[in-house]
């Protein structure tokens, strides 16, 4: 059972889990980070409120946030086919992985934003600082910690759908450990490809806290 080609099988799979989730993470930061700063500045609260603007970008989030992420694999199958050119393997599985992503990224940009002291932004408008210097040179770099501490709870979520996306043909150690651990009633591979999820999330986990702790300007 614990042959090369069983070796070759799970090292493919951690090659394709980190694929996924990183190319995931990569493009739901690409929409989820500006979608969350848009929900900070066009809030009642906001540096420019716009009502129309918030209150439409907040139920599209919650709306999104809400759908479970197989349900939502499954019901974008036919814009998966078009943006990769099929919906199963590890490409693939990226798109609603993108998609469910990128709405809890802006939750998470969000509250990271709000979490930056109105004094120092009361500052900047003093000094007559437009709305973009006062998000690009006050509000991101003033989050950077909570930021970062955000991407890696962000990684490891978006890891776990990796895994969940294994269901459907998705790939990566997912994929292994239904289709061999599962279905073929191995429950040694099955073990194994969690305890490899498991390490992977504390890596993931490990590195963020620490380059949060570094940017942090209290500690």
């Amino acid at each position: 059972m614990w042959n090369e080609a069983m070796l070759r099988l799970l090292l493919r799979g951690i090659g394709e889990t980190l694929y996924m989730t990183l190319g995931a993470t990569l493009f739901a930061y690409l929409t989820g980070l500006p979608l969350g700063l848009l929900l900070v500045v066009s809030a009642p609260d906001g540096l420019a409120p716009c009502r129309p603007v918030y209150k439409t970008l907040d139920i599209l989030v919650n709306l999104t946030r809400s759908i479970p992420f197989l349900v939502l694999m499954i019901s974008v199958i036919p814009f998966t086919r078009i943006i990769a050119g099929t919906s199963i393997g590890s490409t693939a599985a990226i798109v609603p992985l993108v998609l469910s992503a990128a709405p809890f990224v802006a939750r998470l940009v969000e509250s990271s934003i709000r979490e930056v002291d109105p004094g120092v932004v009361e500052a900047a408008q003093s000094m007559g600082a437009s709305v973009m210097q006062i998000v690009c040179k006050v509000l991101l770099p003033e989050a950077k910690p909570s930021l970062l501490s955000g991407a890696a709870i962000a990684v490891t979520t978006i890891l776990g759908y990796s895994a969940m996306a294994g269901a459907v043909g998705g790939g990566g150690l997912g994929n292994i450990a239904i289709s061999y651990g599962y279905n073929r009633y191995q429950s040694d591979i099955m073990l194994v490809t969690v305890i490899l999820l498991i390490l992977i999330v504390q890596l993931f986990q490990e590195i963020g806290t620490r380059a949060s702790r570094r940017t942090d300007k209290r500690r």
